[in-house]
């Protein structure tokens, strides 16, 4: 990877919807060259995809809790089982295997504190010890681009 990708990364992570011919002029390369590398990046998985960011509380969500797991369980049917179910939680939007305690971290987000303790009460995740809430009043930085 060099120069040239970095600014290709930099420019589509700042517009990831610009025109091919767009990203071109902006890094400064013809299109055909840009497209190449464009592809390059995609196939090295430098590049895993292309989304919308959308806004929480515009779509109803407005609550927000960090989530802290510990294990009562770490044996690697155990640990298999609760990823497996908290991957199929659609409010977790991130979810986090940590070294320490807790063991995990979960980003979850609900329409309000009542959606999110029915979440909270039938969220049966398997091995679970003990889970922890803190409620999140802000979000400071959020999908901040990677720093290339």
């Amino acid at each position: 990877m060099d120069d040239v990708d970095r600014k290709i990364l930099a420019e589509l992570q700042r517009d990831g919807r610009q025109t091919l011919t767009e990203l071109a002029e902006r890094v400064r390369l013809s299109v055909s060259p840009c497209h190449r590398r464009l592809r390059a990046l995609e196939r090295s998985g430098a590049i895993t995809g292309y989304h919308a960011a959308l806004n929480a509380p515009a779509l109803g969500l407005g609550f927000e809790a960090l989530v802290f797991v510990t294990m009562r369980y770490e044996d690697r049917q155990t640990v298999a089982a609760f990823e497996t179910a908290v991957a199929e939680i659609p409010h977790v939007l991130q979810a986090q295997r940590l070294f320490g305690d807790p063991d995990y971290l979960l980003r979850v987000v609900t329409r309000d504190l009542e959606a999110y303790r029915r979440l909270y009460d039938v969220a049966s995740l398997p091995g679970v010890q003990r889970l922890s809430s803190t409620l999140v009043m802000a979000n400071l930085v959020e999908a901040r681009p990677l720093p290339l």
